[in-house]
């Protein structure tokens, strides 16, 4: 068992920058893939970044050469980065973690098994 806490988030200006992390407790001993997912209300909830337990990063196309997803081991803590922030990215972003699948990290939020409580980001045009 694992507790994810999000924090960050907020309001940015098209263009703006924006930083989420998320905090793992419990048994950090074992190897997780941890993800960034992200919600609009009546939506799928979309992947939008994913690090496996080797450290292989994985980005949606839409967030792709902006968000950067990183791990500090040391601080059990995994962050967002998120740069040139559009009206798009709005959402309730969600961090994830999941340790049964090896070293796969699934994109489906099906398969991921812990759920941190969601940290809103909004960005006005």
């Amino acid at each position: 068992q694992v507790q994810l806490v999000e924090s960050g988030g907020g309001s940015a200006q098209t263009g703006g920058s924006l930083r989420i992390s998320c905090v793992v407790s419990g048994d950090t001993a074992r190897p997780y893939c941890m993800g960034w997912f992200r919600q609009d209300p009546g939506k799928d909830r979309e992947r939008v970044a994913a690090i496996d337990r080797d450290g292989e990063t994985s980005y949606a196309e839409s967030v792709k050469g902006r968000f950067t997803i990183s791990k500090d081991n040391a601080k059990n803590t995994v962050s967002l980065q998120m740069n040139s922030l559009q009206p798009a990215d709005t959402a309730m972003y969600y961090c994830a973690a999941v340790s049964r699948w090896g070293s796969y990290c699934p994109t489906n939020s099906l398969n991921f098994d812990y759920w941190g409580q969601g940290t809103q980001v909004t960005v006005s045009s």
